[in-house]
Parts: C-alpha cells; sequence; structure tokens
C-alpha cells in the first residue's frame, strides 16, 4: 500500500523545486539548448524517477555534469539552441534512459563501481574546469564571438575593456548570496532570492546586458518525433553519459543509505535514472541526473519518502507556464548559479592526497584531468583514456614484484613482496639464481609468502616448477606462511613442494 506524503516531504519539495526552477535554466543553457528546456527536465522526470527509485532522498533532474556531457555529445551533430539540436537532445535522453533501464533489467548495477576514484576525481575536476571556462564569458557578459570554451574564458579574462560591470554586479551578487545563504542556514533559499533580486533590478534599472530573453510559455509539450537518423551517432555518447553521469547519483543514495541505515539497490536505481531520462526525451528535454546539492537540501528540509521528488516535479511542472516572466533575467546570473554549484566538483585536494600517498594513482586522476581537458568538448572520450590508464595502472601494479632476500647460515630466505602470478614468478626465480650463484654454500632455500598479496593458481604452479629445478640442482625449496586467501589448487601445487 503506497502511503500518503508527509508533511516533510511536501516541505522539502517545494523547497527544492524552488532552488530547481532557476538551476534548470541555467543547466539547459550549459547543454546549449534554450532555458525554458531546462524546466521541462526538471518537471516529469523527478515524477517518473520517484516512482522507481531506490533512495527516499535522491531528487532528480538537470545536473551541471550531464548537461556538459550532453553539449559535448551534440555540438557536433547540429548548432546548438536550434531546433534540430534540440530534437537530437531530446534523442539522446530517449537513448540514455534506454541504457540505462537495459542495464538495471539486466541486473548489471554493479558497473556502477567499475569508474575507479582516481578516473572519477580527475574528470570530474576536469570536467568543473571546463564548465567554469565556459561560464565565465557570460558572468562578464564579454562576446567571445564563436571561440571555444578554454580560448573563449581566457579571451574574456584577458579584455577587461568587453566586460560589462552591471554583469560583473549581478554575477558576484548571486555567488554571494548562495554561498552566503548557506553558510546561514541549510534551507536558505539563495539562488531563488538572487533570481528574484536579479528581475527585480533588470526592470527597474532598464539592464540592457545579455539576458534570458524571451520565453516560451504555455504547458508541457510532448514530443513522439525523434530524428532517429541521427540515432547511430549518438548510441556511443549516450553510453558514456549512461555510465559516467550514473555515478553521482550512485554516489549520492549509496552515502545516504549508509547515514540512514537504508538497503540500497543499484539495479533498480538504474532503472529509476532510466525512466526519468525516458520521461525527458517525451518532454522535449536532454538527460537528466541525480543531484547531490537538492538531493542533500531535499533530506535536510524533513524529506522522509520519495514523494519529495514527485512534488517536486509537480511543482515545475505547475510552474512552466509563467516561465515568460523570467525574461528579463540577466544571463550573469544564471552563469553565477553554475559557477558555484561546481566549484565542489574541482577536487584538488583529493589529487594531492593521492599525490602523497600513491603517486600511480594521481598519475591515473592527472593524466585523466589531462585528457578530459583536452578531448573537449567530446567529454566522453576523456572518460576513455581515464579508464585505459587506470587499467594500464592496474597491470603495472600486477607486474610490480620485489623481494628481500636474507642469508641465515647455509640457508637463504626470500621474501616475495606484491602479486605472484605467471608473468612475476620470473622475477623471483631470477633472484633466487643470482644469489644461489653468489653463495654456493646455501644448502636449502626458504620462499616467506607471507608479504604476498595475491597467489593465484598460475603462480602456484610457476613457482612449484622452479621449486623442482632448485630441488634437482641439490638445493630444496621450503614454503612459509602460504596466504589463506590462495587458491586451494595454488595451495596444493606449493604443499607438493614443501
Amino acid at each position: 500500500m503506497i502511503r500518503p506524503p508527509t508533511t516533510g516531504d511536501v516541505v522539502a519539495g517545494l523547497t527544492v523545486a524552488l532552488v530547481a526552477i532557476p538551476q534548470s535554466l541555467a543547466y539547459a543553457e550549459l547543454a546549449g539548448l534554450p532555458a525554458r528546456h531546462g524546466l521541462y527536465a526538471s518537471a516529469l522526470p523527478a515524477v517518473l524517477a520517484a516512482l522507481f527509485v531506490s533512495s527516499r532522498h535522491l531528487q532528480t533532474g538537470p545536473v551541471a555534469l550531464t548537461a556538459l556531457l550532453t553539449f559535448g555529445a551534440l555540438s557536433a551533430t547540429a548548432e546548438p539552441f536550434t531546433e534540430a539540436y534540440i530534437a537530437n537532445a531530446a534523442l539522446l535522453a530517449l537513448l540514455v534512459g534506454a541504457a540505462r533501464v537495459a542495464l538495471g533489467l539486466a541486473r548489471w548495477g554493479r558497473v556502477a563501481y567499475l569508474l575507479s576514484e582516481p578516473v572519477m576525481v580527475g574528470f570530474t575536476t576536469g570536467a568543473a574546469i571546463l564548465i567554469t571556462a565556459s561560464q565565465l564569458p557570460r558572468v562578464l557578459d564579454a562576446d567571445v564571438d564563436g571561440r571555444g570554451v578554454v580560448d573563449g574564458a581566457l579571451w574574456a579574462v584577458v579584455h577587461p575593456s568587453e566586460w560589462s560591470p552591471a554583469a560583473v554586479a549581478f554575477a558576484l551578487g548571486t555567488a554571494a548570496l548562495i554561498i552566503v545563504g548557506r553558510r546561514l542556514h541549510p534551507l536558505f533559499p539563495g539562488v531563488l532570492v538572487a533570481l528574484v533580486m536579479a528581475l527585480a533590478a533588470s526592470r527597474l534599472t532598464g539592464y540592457d546586458g545579455s539576458t534570458v530573453g524571451e520565453l516560451e510559455g504555455g504547458f508541457l509539450a510532448f514530443r513522439w518525433s525523434f530524428p532517429w537518423g541521427d540515432a547511430a551517432s549518438l548510441i556511443l555518447p549516450a553510453l558514456a553519459i549512461a555510465l559516467v553521469g550514473f555515478a553521482e547519483p550512485a554516489s549520492i543514495a549509496r552515502t545516504f543509505a549508509a547515514e540512514d541505515r537504508q538497503p540500497w539497490s543499484a539495479d533498480r536505481e538504474f532503472i529509476s535514472q532510466g525512466m526519468a531520462n525516458l520521461a525527458a526525451g517525451v518532454s522535449g528535454a536532454f538527460p537528466v541526473g541525480g543531484s547531490f546539492s537538492r538531493s542533500s537540501l531535499s533530506r535536510a528540509a524533513g524529506a522522509t519518502s520519495p514523494w519529495a521528488g514527485a512534488i517536486t516535479g509537480l511543482a515545475v511542472l505547475v510552474a512552466i507556464p509563467a516561465t515568460p516572466l523570467l525574461a528579463p533575467l540577466p544571463s550573469a546570473v544564471l552563469g553565477a548559479v553554475v559557477m558555484v554549484a561546481v566549484s565542489s566538483l574541482i577536487r584538488l585536494e583529493t589529487m594531492l592526497y593521492l599525490l602523497r600517498h600513491s603517486r600511480l594513482q594521481a598519475a591515473v586522476a592527472s593524466g585523466t584531468l589531462l585528457a578530459t581537458l583536452l578531448a573537449a568538448p567530446r567529454l566522453e572520450i576523456g572518460v576513455a583514456i581515464g579508464i585505459g590508464l587506470a587499467i594500464l595502472a592496474h597491470l603495472y601494479r600486477e607486474l610490480s614484484v620485489t623481494a628481500s632476500v636474507e642469508l641465515i647460515g647455509d640457508r637463504l630466505v626470500i621474501r616475495p613482496h606484491g602479486v605472484l602470478w605467471f608473468a612475476t614468478v620470473p622475477a623471483i626465480d631470477e633472484r633466487l639464481r643470482a644469489h644461489l650463484a653468489a653463495h654456493p654454500q646455501v644448502t636449502a632455500t626458504e620462499v616467506d609468502m607471507s608479504a604476498v598479496g595475491r597467489l593465484d593458481y598460475s603462480g602456484a604452479s610457476a613457482l612449484a616448477r622452479m621449486a623442482e629445478e632448485s630441488a634437482a640442482n641439490g638445493v630444496p625449496v621450503r614454503f612459509t606462511n602460504v596466504p589463506p586467501g590462495c587458491a586451494r589448487a595454488a595451495a596444493v601445487h606449493l604443499s607438493s613442494s614443501m
């Protein structure tokens, strides 16, 4: 039996809606679509996600990272803000939704864990830098004349004569309201206050800078016709968004579930996020995901069930006809909203931590960051390179084995350190042969396995052969402290050689 929403759900849903409306406008433009499509992405997708969601706190809608991935996927297919681009965005959302639903139904939720932490740190940091760079010309109201994201940001920064003082004031005021509001109280609607104040100031002062412009009113219009001819070129980007874009909502849901001691299912969450994207496709929106900031706000506002997300979507749906009132809103305000929102994605502290504790993983994170920046706007290429670097790092670690050697009378003790398998045992064999040649008085060898991280069947077989060859040459080999986690067959091999 479905229980009715609590007062906390209603309060949380309406509170998040007040924040989601201005954020949605900003994320739509970041994705290369007219601002009103951000509201489409916040309405029906949030309602559908709530019906299938596993986490009771997860708020679904447009998010900065997925918006940037969308822009990267679509920028080569059509000109942003055109009808062809809008149609492709809806198709992309449909493909992302289908991929996530399929993964959930196939119970492949475990793929959510395939992206290693260093890859995600490097990618999200690179994406956040690109998002910030893309918004700099907007907050300065500088015309970058079709330059790329990074080139446009650099050009805008070094040409202060092109800045609009009024736009900068709007951006700084918006950022201050959001940041200070958070410190005053988690529920302070800084984004909404900034939007209302900016609208009022724009009308009263006759602001002549860049604004949101005319917005189409009316109700949500469903889209049933899609440019299927472009589907082939969007399949790979859709798969990338389906996987990479799922990492954030999965992390949010896992964190809240652990804190509340509630169960969580990655398979079910895949289905909920898939249904949300299918809804985004037929709503004429773009790919959506889970928002950390809005989910945290919902939880702090007292949400107790997925009803909060559904109420957020319904509230935005009701607000859509009033969007023409937002026409005078300065674009600099939306740029500031995005920049403040993505600031938490720049994880330089984590990268420094990796550098201090694991240079190999730090190299993976740094390489992914650099690849993401260089691959812009095709960010999925940066992710693919990051995954490749992570695999190479794993192989390097698997191939790295050392051994300490100690001579005790006529007995040689070797202690391997690392993972032993058929490709790394030869290094131990060479070390053994070298020391036997250097110390002809040795009559027995002990291989202390206490520092071996993992030993598989093939590694044990190779060690057994090494022991047999040494014994045939008059120096028996004895294995001690064989790790309990090794395979039964490996243990049999080694015990037969002791």
